[in-house]
């Protein structure tokens, strides 16, 4: 969570699996007023509609049983590769000095799969993180809860 208000020109990063948005205060700390930079979204179809192969099966043995082997979640990688390919562009923005401070909001799996990612130079412009899911808010909705 956030220690302090959400400073003038601190970016907010609020991302899920399929969807970022890159957004600047452009307001200060008391009255936030959020603009969006840049949209980044992922076409993640379910995995059913993904994977075209049955389950695989294997032997168990010198006998005639078999198992059933546990699918990929073709879906649930795509949300991981998404997460990855987000915290690059972070770097790369981080890099260019696009942001001084940024703030980190996602649902909690892909926040720890971003941060896996994080190269040391976002991570010491990452003033706070807050683990929930508001990619599909209105943004004075997410204002408002990012803010409190």
């Amino acid at each position: 969570m956030l220690d302090k208000p959400i400073d003038y020109k601190t970016w907010i990063l609020v991302a899920d699996g399929e969807k970022a948005l890159f957004m600047e205060n452009i307001g200060d700390g008391e009255l936030p007023n959020f603009e969006i930079r840049r949209v980044e979204e992922q076409d993640n179809p379910p995995s059913r509609e993904q994977g075209a192969n049955m389950p695989g099966r294997m032997s168990d043995g010198g006998t005639a049983h078999r198992s059933a082997v546990e699918d990929t979640d073709w879906h649930e990688l795509g949300k991981e590769r998404f997460a990855a390919d987000i915290a690059e562009m972070l770097y790369k923005m981080a890099h260019r000095g696009r942001f001084e401070k940024i703030v980190i909001v996602a649902p909690p799996k892909i926040l720890g799969e971003m941060r896996q990612q994080f190269h040391k130079e976002v991570e010491a412009k990452i003033v706070g993180e807050i683990a929930k899911d508001l990619t599909n808010h209105p943004l004075g909705e997410i204002e408002k809860l990012v803010a409190a």
